[in-house]
């Protein structure tokens, strides 16, 4: 934005300063002033002892001297408060400085503000602290954007290849070229999905209501049963009501993926998966927990990162796209959340998202009557029977 150019700060910081001693020592002198009037007569004075100075003689005897002490207050005021007010500027102008290198790209700068704290280091810090964020959060896009272009790239290669293929082979199978290429384009649509629905969650471009997680929890983990009984895995659900406030679609889309992870990753016969949910004082809790191979720590800590997976993971037929947990990640931390992931010593992992509790009871009046049903219907199929062994 144009502006129009202005006095600086040091400038007017030292007009202040100046124009503020310059009326301290006018109250000074005033005061002064009036204290020799109180003992100095009016007129004229008739003595035969020593001459004794009446006003008059006192104001022509005080006031160039004032003149001359409100001026040298003057130009020390502008001297004294210019020089102070450069050095009390000095750490704005490297904020300042550093604030312009920043605008030129480069991040890596820090002000690193010595002394004891003060505003001026508060505010030094917090630029530090900010830079060092920008520039964190700088790398993550750039690491994503190669990772990205790269997982977008590999299925187009595959599709080229297979088409040079085709062209140059007339007599090759259609149906088995038809079925490869068809896969190729489900993983490119499913890796779009996947970025759409992490810009989406990044970018908390969406509507909240209230929910019930548990109700989204059984909803994820009843569309993966069939999945998880062609694999050999036995779900358990339990838990209680978990009021939040959120979006359904991607609070379900959390659950999903969490089911899905644990399914997929798991025993290749005989594995479990245990889903559970629970409600402390101020936030909620969903829980998924899978049987599995031993993970390593350094390992499970960068899962939660964009297409990062294990080594047994790329080797599954479910290897996925290694979007799952950082999906996870960001709709939990759009939602004001948490996701936290450990190794469980026996194999497998832990899997737990804190999410804000909906405090307000009446809150739970905005659901209409449709959702109570739901409720009511969920806490009776949780009693009949558990979600891994419906009842037939």
């Amino acid at each position: 934005m144009a502006r129009a150019p202005g006095p600086s700060a040091r400038l007017r910081l030292t007009l202040s300063y100046a124009g503020f001693l310059l009326v301290a020592g006018t109250l000074l002198l005033a005061v002064v002033w009036v204290f020799l009037l109180r003992y100095v007569p009016d007129g004229a004075l008739i003595t035969r002892g020593p001459f004794v100075p009446n006003r008059s003689d006192l104001l022509d005897a005080f006031a160039p001297r004032a003149a001359a002490a409100l001026a040298f207050l003057l130009v020390f005021g502008l001297v004294g408060g210019w020089m102070l007010a450069g050095r009390m500027l000095t750490p704005l102008t490297r904020i300042t400085e550093a604030t312009r290198i920043a605008a030129s790209g480069s991040l890596s700068h820090r002000i690193r503000l010595a002394g004891r704290n003060d505003e001026f280091r508060e505010l030094a810090d917090g630029f530090d602290a900010m830079l060092a964020q920008l520039e964190r959060h700088d790398a993550e896009q750039r690491r994503f954007a190669a990772n990205a272009s790269h997982e977008l790239r590999t299925p187009l290669a595959i599709t080229q290849t297979l088409l040079d293929v085709a062209r140059n082979d007339p007599t090759h199978d259609h149906a088995e070229l038809i079925e490869r290429l068809g896969s190729v384009n489900a993983r490119a649509i499913a890796l779009t999905d996947a970025l759409l629905v992490l810009s989406r969650a990044d970018q908390r471009s969406f509507s909240r209501e209230p929910l019930d997680l548990s109700l989204i929890a059984e909803e994820a983990t009843e569309t993966l049963l069939p999945l998880a009984e062609a694999r050999g895995v036995r779900i358990d659900t339990s838990g209680e009501l978990t009021a939040t406030v959120g979006s359904h679609a991607l609070l379900l889309q959390l659950a999903t993926n969490l089911v899905h992870n644990a399914i997929v990753h798991n025993l290749p016969d005989g594995g479990t998966v245990r889903v559970t949910t629970a409600t402390r004082p101020r936030y909620v809790v969903l829980t998924v927990e899978n049987t599995g191979e031993q993970l390593a720590p350094e390992v499970v800590s960068t899962l939660t990162e964009p297409f990062q997976r294990g080594t047994e993971r790329v080797r599954s037929d479910h290897a996925g796209v290694g979007l799952g947990l950082a999906i996870v990640n960001s709709i939990a931390a759009a939602h004001d959340g948490t996701l936290t992931v450990s190794a469980r010593p026996a194999g497998g992992m832990l899997v737990t998202v804190r999410l804000p509790a909906r405090v307000s009871h009446s809150d739970s009046r905005v659901a209409d009557g449709h959702r109570e049903s739901q409720v009511d219907a969920a806490l009776h199929a949780r009693a009949q029977h558990a979600v891994g062994t419906p009842d037939r």
